[in-house]
Parts: structure tokens; C-alpha cells; sequence
């Protein structure tokens, strides 16, 4: 009868363990998450406070492309107001369509390309949309990651009893995907 003891002791250790080790796995996933979506986040900030001198360096050459300015200007009211990987990802997408009409119409005005505060603005905005592409694969890594142990057996019996929830990814938006149609 004592054998039977210490199997049964022997396996609420080990259930016990399996709980803990996976719970805690989950709040290291939760948190990697959350850091990857804060990434993301800081460097679209980045990118948001290039935009205001990018444009007051492009308006006095770009007189005629009002509505290139415009759409940057309305895009980047749209980040503002976004909130969540969705309607962030769909404002992101916006935004950088619009920057690439205006890096694109900027080709055919010369005295701006060879203006030092547009070259140095533009190096910076392309420095910011490469660490915004790994912050995505990043946090996608992430999501992937927690999702992957959310719905795995058995730590799927955790996740449900602790409410943990499937997490959104970071998709790209229709806008991104377009080709840029420059028009003069």
C-alpha cells in the first residue's frame, strides 16, 4: 500500500510541476508579446515624428502635389487615432503608401533630392521602415509562438482555465500591397 502512495505523490508532483512550468511559460510568451507589440509601437512613433519635418522640407517644393501632402497629412491623422494591431496595422499601411507617393514624386523635383534635410530625412525614414519590418516579424514570432502553445495539447486545458486568448497578428493592409501611381 505504501508503493501506491508514492506513485500517486510521485504523479501530483509531476502535475504540479507541468502546471507551473506552463503557466509560467505563458506569462514568458504574454510578455514577449506585449515587448514585440511595444517595438512596433516605438518605431511607428519614430516614424510618426519624422513625418511633420518631412513635410514642412517637401511643401515649398511640391507646390503643385497639395494632394500628395493631403493624403500623407490624412493618413497620419488615421495612425493617431488607431488603436489595436488591426486598425494600427490597416493606419500603418496608409502611412507608408502615401510616404512612398511622395518619395516618388520627389524624384522628379531635382533641387529637393539634392536638399540636405529631405536626403537626411528620407535616410531616416527608411532606417525607421526597416526596424518597423523587424519589429512585425518580431511580434508576428511572437503571436505565432503563444498562439502555437495557446491551442497545443494539453497546455490548451491551461490556456482555457487561466482565459488566455489567441492574439491578433500584425497584418498588412490592401494599401500596402499597391502599386504607387505617381501622377504629374
Amino acid at each position: 500500500m505504501a508503493a501506491w502512495i508514492w506513485v500517486l505523490l510521485a504523479i501530483v508532483i509531476v502535475l504540479i510541476l507541468w502546471f507551473i512550468l506552463t503557466y509560467n511559460s505563458f506569462i514568458g510568451l504574454k510578455n514577449r508579446v506585449e515587448n514585440a507589440w511595444s517595438q512596433i509601437d516605438v518605431q511607428l512613433k519614430r516614424r510618426f515624428d519624422l513625418i511633420p519635418n518631412l513635410m514642412e522640407t517637401v511643401k515649398g517644393y511640391m507646390k503643385h502635389e497639395r494632394e500628395t501632402l493631403k493624403e500623407v497629412t490624412a493618413a497620419r491623422t488615421e495612425f493617431m487615432k488607431a488603436t489595436g494591431p488591426a486598425s494600427k496595422a490597416k493606419a500603418e499601411g496608409m502611412l507608408e503608401g502615401a510616404l512612398k507617393t511622395i518619395f516618388a514624386v520627389a524624384e522628379s523635383y531635382p533641387k529637393l533630392m539634392a536638399n540636405e534635410n529631405f536626403m537626411q530625412l528620407q535616410e531616416e525614414l527608411t532606417g525607421t521602415e526597416n526596424k518597423i519590418a523587424y519589429s512585425r516579424q518580431f511580434y508576428n514570432d511572437s503571436v505565432q509562438d503563444w498562439n502555437t502553445k495557446l491551442q497545443s495539447f494539453p497546455s490548451n486545458f491551461l490556456a482555457k482555465m487561466f482565459g488566455f486568448g489567441n492574439k491578433e497578428f500584425f497584418k498588412t493592409e490592401g494599401v500596402e500591397r499597391e502599386v504607387v501611381k505617381v501622377k504629374f
